[in-house]
């Protein structure tokens, strides 16, 4: 991370070099989220393509106590590519039942991400801040204990008990909570 904040600096001060790095970094992992949501490589490459554009062109916006700069990219290639998903064209021709398919799959995934949340915030509320901070605000486990001011112990249980509760409430989430931890 040090390392990061240093070239993170350049990038803010438009040093081509930096976003190159911060590129070769992490544009494999971030190409792999897009590729599995939008299941087309010209539109994934594409994809990535735009958004260190918007990287480039928006990095004095990313501010490291909201996070970390992976899941600042993170979430502009995921509403970038949720946005081409959304995209209603009407010149697309429909008589080709795969264009169905790929729109249900875009429509179970935000489905299943709300009935998540849903589950989610029915948790009590010392368990749900510790979800919160670590796979929605990207925290790591040192990071969200110091936020949460409580034991590393007592912080990786609460995890360790929401889990357990996700997993008995509502089976779904912990598929889509495990995709969420492969893709970060």
């Amino acid at each position: 991370m040090q390392n990061d904040t240093r070239l993170i600096q350049q990038l803010k001060n438009k040093d081509e070099g930096a976003l190159s790095l911060l590129y070769d970094k992490y544009s494999g992992a971030i190409y792999s989220i897009i590729l599995k949501m939008i299941r087309d490589e010209g539109k994934a490459q594409n994809l990535l393509q735009d958004t260190f554009m918007t990287v480039w062109d928006k990095a004095e916006n990313y501010d490291a106590t909201k996070g970390r700069f992976y899941t600042w990219v993170y979430r502009i290639a995921k509403n970038k590519t949720l946005n081409v998903l959304r995209k209603n064209d009407p010149l697309i021709q429909t008589d080709d039942f795969s264009v169905y398919k790929n729109k249900e799959e875009a429509i179970s995934i935000v489905n299943e991400y709300l009935e998540l949340k849903g589950a989610i915030t029915s948790l009590e509320a010392h368990h749900k801040e510790a979800i919160e901070l670590v796979y929605f605000k990207g925290l790591t486990h040192r990071e969200a204990h110091k936020e949460m001011n409580v034991p590393l112990g007592t912080f990786k249980s609460y995890v360790r008990q929401a889990l357990k509760e996700l997993r008995t409430t509502y089976s779904k989430a912990i598929s889509v909570l495990l995709l969420i931890l492969n893709v970060l």
